[in-house]
């Protein structure tokens, strides 16, 4: 299977000259991960990420996205083999991936998300999931409390370069918090030009309550389709008490299919 096969052609970009207000919107409102940056000819020079986007704390910051933008750590090409390309997009810890059209021509033709990968092997691999959750999740969770203030745990997020964590209360799973709560809530952004001592809200007032878990004993292919189905990167797992006991995110279900 070759990358252009499963890859999202229609996945946008934008252009290193434009403002950086402008891909923090796009990001927001299309609800991506990265935003790959193009110069004037389609050239790949780039990506934006949520994280990168979220330093922006004016709607009326002058600050380009050339001024912004990071090298992608993966760039694949439209022929390249899948599997591989997803061997190493494990291997550099990113989820999302842009596309060109090959090593001579840079032109961009789309970006490939592991979330793409997950849903053909579903469709094509389906005893690939036959594991228990329990077996792949992660235990040792960094989480947060609904009275923690935004602003520290964003830092938290950006030190640590974790995209969601879960919120506990009382050892309890009672919600999460991710990159995309935190920039569509917008709460966030104002903290990063006031003076200390500012009141910062609380995480309560950002994150999601209604959320996927599962118990350890859940076949990891019911993860997998929820992850698909609802575009979600992590599903927190819990015990039938409500305790947070690990986490399960896009790599440990893609890690199954690539053994």
């Amino acid at each position: 299977m070759r990358v252009r096969e499963i890859m999202d052609g229609k996945h946008p970009a934008i252009y290193m000259d434009e403002l950086a207000t402008k891909a923090r919107a796009m990001i927001r409102d299309f609800n991506l991960r990265i935003l790959p940056v193009t110069d004037g000819d389609k050239r790949l020079l780039g990506k934006v990420s949520r994280r990168d986007v979220m330093i922006i704390s004016s709607s009326k910051s002058s600050i380009l996205v050339k001024g912004l933008m990071t090298a992608a750590k993966h760039v694949a090409m439209v022929d390249d083999d899948v599997m591989a390309t997803v061997k190493t997009m494990l291997r550099v810890d990113v989820w999302c991936a842009p596309v060109v059209t090959s090593s001579q021509d840079g032109t961009y033709r789309g970006v490939l998300g592991l979330e793409s990968f997950i849903e053909k092997q579903i469709e094509t691999s389906p005893e690939k999931f036959a594991t228990e959750v329990g077996e792949i999740m992660t235990r040792d969770v960094v989480t947060c409390s609904p009275e923690d203030g935004v602003e520290r745990i964003w830092r938290l997020m950006q030190e640590r370069r974790f995209a969601g964590l879960p919120v506990v209360k009382n050892g309890k799973l009672v919600g999460i918090v991710t990159h995309k709560d935190l920039l569509q809530s917008g709460a966030v952004l104002p903290t990063f030009e006031s003076k200390k001592g500012r009141f910062s809200p609380k995480i309560s007032s950002v994150m999601k309550t209604n959320l996927v878990a599962v118990e350890p004993s859940v076949k990891a292919i019911r993860v997998a389709k929820v992850m698909v189905s609802k575009d979600i990167g992590r599903v927190p797992v819990k015990d039938e008490g409500g305790r947070l006991v690990g986490i399960v995110d896009r790599e440990d279900i893609v890690r199954l299919t690539v053994k």
